[in-house]
């Protein structure tokens, strides 16, 4: 069974970082690429970042891009998310989700907002960010 558990949330004041983990079950990286999704009160589900092992790709959305690192680590079969200079617009509970390497990184689920085909998702971490 597959499966996906989030950790590393939590309170954090503005400018501070955080190290979010996807630890994953019943997949293998090269056949699942991974991605972080994040939902913030009363706003749609947004694509953050993604990385997909079978084709050595990353990707980030403007709203992190050049403050965050997605990395890997095969062995312990975990993604991280690092978020560095935190700022009250990155609180929201965030998401990791598996999909199959062919979709892409980023897959079309980044930019359209309905995640189609074969998704599966953790439950999520909550982020919380104070000015």
């Amino acid at each position: 069974e597959l499966q996906l558990v989030e950790s590393g949330g939590g309170l954090v004041q503005a400018g501070r970082s955080l190290r979010l983990s996807c630890a994953a079950s019943g997949l293998r990286f090269d056949d699942f690429a991974i991605g972080w999704f994040r939902q913030a009160p009363g706003k749609e589900r947004q694509g953050v970042s993604c990385i997909n092992n079978k084709f050595g790709s990353t990707f980030y959305t403007n709203s992190v891009k050049g403050r965050s690192t997605i990395s890997s680590d095969n062995a312990k079969n975990t993604v991280y998310l690092e978020i560095n200079n935190l700022k009250p617009g990155d609180t929201a509970v965030y998401y990791c989700a598996a999909f199959p390497s062919g979709y892409g990184c980023p897959p079309s689920s980044f930019f359209d907002g309905e995640a189609y085909g074969e998704y599966y998702w953790g439950k999520g971490t909550l982020v919380t960010v104070s000015s």
